[in-house]
């Protein structure tokens, strides 16, 4: 199961059968539930996790009570609060499995050993956080640039397989609109 995070890493960094090993022994696997989270508002988040299979969401909840979807997490991707595992604060997200999921669990402490052990793993997770960045400042351009319909039609050709797999009430807290709005868009077609 953890292959699919070797190749990930491979897809960063090249790792020897020594590096590889190192690697895996900084990580334990994690079982989760549908509708289990791994991290609630208030928990300070302790590790990083990289999604094997399944599919997570992450969100806050608004003061009027309503979901806020921010993220997602699907195979091959890393979901975690990084503003709370690095400063050690409370966070303000939860995030939770859509589906039974398996997940890759990297501690703050065991990250730190394997960084100054191994110069290729925070070569790695810096390639990986300049994407994520990368990626959600494309994200917030789409939210501020684009009408509701066009950013449902953006992520639908950019996550055709994704659009399928995620409730649609989840997939338009994450478009920034209600499902009411999603369902107009979709009758459209």
């Amino acid at each position: 199961m953890v292959q699919a995070l070797l190749n990930h890493v491979n897809r960063f960094v090249s790792l020897n059968t020594d590096e590889q090993h190192l690697l895996l022994d900084h990580l334990s696997v994690r079982h989760v539930n549908k509708k289990e989270h791994i991290l609630v508002a208030g928990a300070i988040c302790t590790a990083n996790y990289f999604v094997l299979n399944g599919c997570f969401r992450m969100y806050f909840i608004k003061e009027s009570g309503q979901e806020q979807i921010v993220q997602f997490g699907l195979n091959n991707w890393w979901i975690s609060d990084l503003t709370s595992l690095e400063s050690g604060k409370p966070s303000g997200f939860y995030i939770q499995a859509i589906e039974d999921a398996n997940v890759a669990v990297l501690t703050k402490q065991n990250q730190e050993l394997l960084f100054s052990s191994m110069p290729k793993a925070e070569r790695y997770f810096r390639l990986v956080m300049q994407k994520a960045y990368a990626a959600s400042l494309m994200r917030l351009q789409y939210l501020f640039d684009l009408s509701a319909e066009e950013r449902y039609h953006h992520f639908n050709t950019a996550y055709p397989e994704f659009v399928q797999r995620v409730p649609q009430y989840m997939l338009a807290s994450y478009l920034g609109f209600t499902p009411e709005v999603l369902s107009k868009i979709r009758a459209k077609k």
